[in-house]
């Protein structure tokens, strides 16, 4: 039932993408419509980061970024997960240049135990292991800055709500599940510092 909207996300870029018609501009990357980009923020939390960002129509573009963490730290803390974020994003101006507002949507697989995560629990999760899913969809707002012919910088902020399906298990190692849960949180889904290197 959820990827049905992740589907439904992705047919309406394709439909989009199908009746673009390119337009002549005086921006450097007017004609450029491809892009792959790295968000300092999410690495300085020891999570990879990677991104790619095409121009879909004349005020439009899809960017699409993925996060992996797979460290287990000290005390055995962890915060592992796997996040995809598709955006749709429309520009003020024209792709890769100002201003631009986003639609946004989220799919994460966590496993995480020994940290406190307020959404979760109150409490710090230093007996308690976490492991689920999240769904979430929100609207950004960024802007990017031109920096040479082939380099750009962007900062963005989103909003949004998620849904978070998890199991709670007795230790941060193992040990039986005690419960199932659900929860939701609405509030910051997305926030970047991204340098971003245009392909084409």
């Amino acid at each position: 039932m959820r990827w049905r909207f992740f589907l439904i996300f992705l047919f309406s870029v394709y439909n989009i993408y199908s009746q673009k018609q390119e337009n002549v501009s005086s921006f450097p990357y007017s004609s450029s419509i491809w892009t792959v980009k790295t968000n300092f923020l999410y690495n300085a939390t020891t999570s990879f980061n990677l991104g790619t960002e095409f121009k879909v129509q004349e005020k439009l573009s899809l960017d699409i970024s993925a996060n992996y963490n797979p460290w287990t730290f000290s005390d055995n803390k962890k915060f592992k997960h796997f996040m995809i974020q598709p955006e749709l994003r429309y520009w003020l101006c024209e792709p890769f240049n100002g201003h631009f507002f986003g639609l946004q949507m989220m799919y994460a697989h966590y496993n995480v135990g020994g940290v406190k995560l307020s959404f979760l629990s109150k409490q710090k999760l230093e007996n308690t292991r976490y492991q689920g899913d999240l769904y979430g969809a929100g609207i950004s707002y960024g802007y990017q800055w031109y920096l040479s012919p082939r380099w750009n910088l962007e900062a963005t902020i989103g909003l949004g709500y998620a849904y978070l399906d998890y199991s709670a298990y007795a230790c941060s190692k193992c040990g039986n599940e005690l419960y199932q849960k659900n929860r939701s949180y609405v509030g910051p889904t997305k926030l970047g510092l991204s340098l971003i290197y245009i392909i084409k």
